[in-house]
Order: C-alpha cells, then sequence, then structure tokens
C-alpha cells in the first residue's frame, strides 16, 4: 500500500468518525438527540400568556410556555433554546426536527396525525372574543353574520372552530396572535378570536374592547406537541413532567406570575386548571 493511499484512508476515518455524533444524532430517538445536542428546542411565539419576549434583550423571557421549556430543559441537564415559530409553522417545524417541542398545541385528531401528544393536558382553557365595545354579542351565533369581520390566528384551534361554527362571519386571517389583535387594534376588525389568557393582556395593553366567552362556550384542554418518534421515550418524558407541573399546581402558579407582571388580578381572571374552573 502507498503512503498516498495510508493517507487518504487515514482522513476517510477521521473524517467518518467526526461524523459519527452528527448521523447517530439524526436517526436516534428525540430524547437522545436533545441529551447529546445539550439544548432542549421549544418552538415560541409571541402570544402572550403563553411566550412573550422582551423588546429591549430579544430574549424571550416570560409566559407559561417560556417557563415550562426552561423547567423541562433544567431537569434534563439542558439548556433551554427557544426557536422563533408560528402557529401554522409549528408542526412543519417538529417535523423537520427545527424544534423539539411545542407549548399550547392543542390535540386534534388531525394533528395527532402529524404529531405525538402526551396523554396528560398541560392546561385548560375557554375560547373567546375581543370584540368592540358596541357589537352586540352574548352567543356565536351573534358574530356568525357576513358583516361581522373577525381576526383569527391562521391554521390555529380558533381558526378551525370557527370556519365550522361561524362560516358566515367575514374571517380574516393572520400568522399569529400579534397580527390578529393588531388588525382589531387598527379597525380591520370588529373581533379577535382567541382563547380566554392571550385576551386578557391584549385588553391591558390596549384599554378598549369587550371580552366575550359567547355560549355555548368552549373549553377545552391544550398540550404539547412533539415529533412522533419510533422511541417513545420523550413523549412519555413530556407526558410525566406535564403532569407533575400540573398537579402540583406550578402551571396555575407561572400562568398567575405573568398576570401579576402584566398588571392583572389573578383572582379576576379564569383559571387554567380544569379543577378550579368547577370550582
Amino acid at each position: 500500500m502507498t503512503k498516498a493511499n495510508i493517507h487518504r484512508r487515514s482522513v476517510l476515518a477521521l473524517a467518518a468518525v467526526a461524523c459519527a455524533p452528527a448521523v447517530w444524532s439524526q436517526t436516534s430517538g428525540t430524547l437522545a438527540q436533545i441529551k447529546l445536542r445539550g439544548s432542549l428546542r421549544v418552538g415560541v411565539t409571541q402570544a402572550p400568556p403563553w411566550f412573550t419576549k422582551d423588546p429591549k434583550s430579544g430574549e424571550w423571557a416570560g409566559g407559561v410556555g417560556v417557563s415550562l421549556g426552561k423547567a423541562m430543559g433544567a431537569d434534563l441537564g439542558v439548556k433551554f433554546e427557544p426557536v422563533e415559530v408560528t402557529w401554522g409553522t409549528a408542526i412543519a417545524a417538529l417535523q423537520g426536527n427545527k424544534i423539539d417541542m411545542m407549548s399550547m398545541m392543542d390535540a386534534t385528531p388531525e394533528r395527532a396525525e402529524a404529531v405525538d401528544f402526551p396523554k396528560t393536558p398541560l392546561l385548560y382553557y375557554s375560547l373567546a372574543v375581543l370584540a368592540r365595545d358596541d357589537l352586540p354579542v352574548k352567543a356565536w351565533a351573534d358574530l356568525n353574520q357576513p358583516s361581522v369581520r373577525i381576526a383569527v390566528p391562521q391554521a390555529s384551534s380558533m381558526d378551525k372552530f370557527l370556519s365550522e361554527n361561524v362560516a358566515k362571519a367575514s374571517i380574516s386571517r393572520f400568522p399569529g396572535n400579534a397580527e390578529a389583535i393588531a388588525a382589531f387594534q387598527a379597525g380591520r376588525a370588529d373581533a379577535v378570536c382567541l382563547f380566554h389568557p392571550p385576551l386578557l393582556a391584549a385588553r391591558q395593553k390596549l384599554g378598549a374592547g369587550k371580552i366575550v366567552v359567547p355560549t355555548p362556550a368552549q373549553s377545552q384542554a391544550s398540550s404539547v406537541a412533539v415529533r412522533k418518534d419510533a422511541d417513545k421515550s420523550f413523549v412519555e418524558w413530556v407526558d410525566k413532567e406535564v403532569g407533575k407541573f400540573y398537579t402540583s399546581g406550578q402551571t396555575q402558579k407561572w400562568y398567575e406570575e405573568f398576570l401579576v407582571g402584566f398588571g392583572l388580578d389573578p383572582k379576576a381572571s379564569p383559571p387554567v386548571m380544569k379543577e378550579m374552573l368547577k370550582s
């Protein structure tokens, strides 16, 4: 064997060793990838009280989803790595291995075909609207007319509900919560449809409009979406983590901490625990 061939084989061997971790990380389960990478990649989008970015530092500093991601990262002994997405692109980001989890994704049958969800719900909330003060609305039927303009985040569970139950209304779809709220603020929509907690923050910021939970009330659980994986160790671990934080009251505490920081009274706001909603 010539010296040139020996050198060539040595280079190829070193290259194979260098590439091995990357190849292994792509073929192994999500939990193993996270530990190897040293970070938990959490999907985030500007949607208080779930995710909020500090406008000065640019850091994702608050919200239930941020607090949950940081706590889960700490439990795994890895860093919290926020990755900005939209509600409409989160599923694709999971499938493309750009993020490891996305909080506040409702476990609909359609989504369950594309991603996995833990068995334990993350929290509970009710569908609501922030409407013009002079817009008469008590029931969903009041909104179901062509003259009513409703803003909603595209490809969200709110969008799905409106499309199925308020289809006669003029529905405008936006990339995320912030854009939908901005349309309402600018007078391009008569109401914005979201789940109740984000509307509390929006109403506080805008100083106008009324929050209504139209009848019949639509209360449901939200969850955490993760990538489909033959190795179920990550989704099973997420299930235990979500259950631990919920039953201990920590999830409700994170929610209340955000409300207080935003200048809202937690006692005047619907809780995110089903047991408290019934009381």
